[in-house]
């Protein structure tokens, strides 16, 4: 797991830095090679057997290798280093990244629900075995992935999201084998474009709320799972703080956050001690990785007349 660290700075700013834990690129590149190829081979076995639930199956596991993919590359931009233009680099990718991740399953879920509906005015012959078989695949390589990101899964957004992805994945693969399975024993061909349906219900679940996130990140809300309240409080009851105004939290990227906030003290600056211990419990209690603290003595200091200050 990646170390966080803190630095000070002579007048009055603080920060420290969250980094995604390291030793996952193996883990992204094996579940991104394996899915892919499921998806190319359940869609092609998808239509072959006449199954839209299949595809539809396919359709969810190419959401989850752009899932993958999102994750990586959030990694990825993390590492880069700042630039005169960029100055916090191109952490903030990640977030245009989620938002095109979220138009392309729009996309996908409108083609799939043309053709299940199609499918349902006209029922058409489907191989049970095909299902149950490819489907069966489908839990294997989901479960298989899922436990390359067993490890992290409580040290990085990230690393949660592609684990719940495989979970979810492997969940949706069960229900295709039952639905073949019941194909087999009642021969009711429309049970397949219904399983379709319900699982591209679950694809637009989840569009909705990738899109949703990735908006209000886009927006600079507060990053979930993060309390403004919390904060405000934890910094209103340090030792020697009348005031706190000018709190700002926003997510950098996908798995950073960043803060600034004034603190009126009238007794002045406490020292660099001081600044190290607001940054480490911001960074281990409240999940914010770069704050930045200005220390004023006079409450009517304000950015707007900083010749007060």
């Amino acid at each position: 797991m990646g170390g966080g660290h803190s630095h000070n700075h002579g007048h009055g700013h603080g920060h420290g830095h969250a980094h995604a834990p390291a030793g996952f690129g193996p883990a992204f590149a094996i579940g991104i090679v394996l899915n892919s190829a499921f998806v190319l081979v359940e869609a092609t076995y998808g239509f072959l057997s006449g199954s839209m639930a299949l595809v539809a199956d396919a359709g969810h596991n190419l959401s989850d290798v752009l899932s993958l993919l999102l994750a990586w590359a959030a990694a990825a931009a993390a590492s880069k280093p700042p630039s005169d233009k960029f100055t916090y680099g191109y952490k903030s990718s990640t977030i245009l990244a989620a938002m095109a991740n979220g138009g392309l399953l729009l996309v996908a879920i409108g083609a799939i629900l043309f053709e299940t509906l199609n499918r349902l005015t006209r029922p058409a012959e489907v191989e049970g075995w095909t299902m149950i078989v490819v489907a069966g695949i489908g839990i294997a390589i989901n479960t298989a992935t899922a436990l390359l990101f067993l490890r992290g899964r409580h040290d990085d957004l990230n690393i949660r999201g592609a684990f719940l992805h495989m979970v979810a994945d492997a969940l949706v693969s069960l229900g295709v084998v039952i639905a073949g399975a019941a194909i087999l024993l009642t021969g009711a061909t429309w049970i397949d474009p219904v399983t379709s349906l319900m699982i591209v219900a679950v694809i637009a679940w989840g569009t909705w709320g990738l899109l949703k996130d990735s908006v209000k990140m886009g927006l600079l809300a507060v990053p979930e799972g993060i309390s403004e309240a919390d904060v405000r409080a934890y910094l209103t009851r340090l030792p020697g703080v009348a005031a706190v105004h000018d709190l700002h939290i926003w997510p950098m990227s996908t798995t950073e956050t960043a803060m600034t906030a004034h603190l009126v003290m009238p007794a002045g600056h406490p020292g660099d001690d001081f600044l190290r211990a607001i940054a480490h419990e911001l960074q281990h209690r409240h999940r914010i990785g770069h704050a930045t603290i200005q220390i004023e003595r006079d409450a009517g200091c304000v950015l707007a007349s900083a010749e007060s200050c």
